[in-house]
């Protein structure tokens, strides 16, 4: 798991994750440009307290191409991928109750905003940028945002808003498609196939997690694309159905 402690208040990735899983939430305000109810809040268990987002079930629109009530349960499954994987690009993420129901919890990002995140999506040398794209590729990722791009200070890229993804036909929607077609690093590959390994564990903390919030399908989709990515060793392409580029891309 990540250490870093730049991006969350001075707690690392482990300690923050225990927070958001005993601490109270307070509810601070709501991120009014989302699309789905976003609360901006704070938990904290007297010792320790966190900023983070707080993405209700309740407050979920529905849309039509993803059973309702599925996009918290969606943003965990990515956290639980993103740990497989062993890059660290969701920040830490429970789904518990809250102070409006059960719902997805994440810790908040304190970003470096002095980076160009147009600029930063265009670099095609950027190892950390690299993984992201390859994990978007794993989850099926249909909305990677520039602005779902979040650098700390410290360096480390993490990604946010992962809501719509694992479906089971191919979405990828993104703008991270510099590394289209060009052969997968080693260490991707190695990191794609200890998550086949755990895929293929039902004791393993990935499957738990994404038997509880993905069906069967979903999850067997999740087997094959990881399978696809290692045989053919390459970045997919864009589908030539489906938009390959979210809108707007900010």
């Amino acid at each position: 798991m990540n250490d870093t402690t730049d991006a969350f208040d001075g707690l690392d990735a482990a300690a923050g994750l225990d927070l958001l899983r005993t601490g109270q939430i307070t509810v601070e305000g709501r991120l009014t440009s989302a699309s789905n109810a976003t609360l901006y809040c704070t938990v904290a268990d007297g010792a320790r307290s966190a900023a983070c987002v707080y993405k209700p079930v309740a407050g979920e629109r529905p849309l039509w191409d993803f059973p309702d009530g599925t996009l918290a349960g969606r943003e965990v499954s990515a956290f639980a991928v993103s740990e497989a994987l062993g890059w660290g690009i969701v920040p830490p993420t429970v789904h518990r109750d809250g102070p409006f129901g059960e719902g997805m919890v994440q810790l908040w990002v304190h970003g470096d905003t002095t980076v160009d995140l147009v600029a930063l999506s265009r670099e095609t040398d950027n190892p950390d940028l690299r993984h992201m794209a390859v994990f978007d590729a794993v989850i099926n990722n249909s909305d990677r945002k520039i602005g779902h791009l979040l650098p700390t200070p410290g360096g480390h890229l993490y990604g946010c808003d992962h809501g719509v993804s694992f479906a089971e036909d191919y979405k990828l929607r993104t703008v991270l498609w510099q590394w289209r077609g060009e052969p997968l690093t080693e260490d991707a590959l190695a990191a794609l196939e200890s998550v086949r390994d755990q895929l293929k564990d039902p004791g393993s903390a990935l499957s738990d997690v994404l038997g509880r919030h993905l069906t069967e399908p979903e999850v067997y989709a999740l087997g094959v694309r990881v399978d696809l990515l290692i045989h053919h060793r390459i970045h997919p392409y864009p589908a030539p159905d489906w938009p390959s580029v979210p809108w707007p891309p900010v």
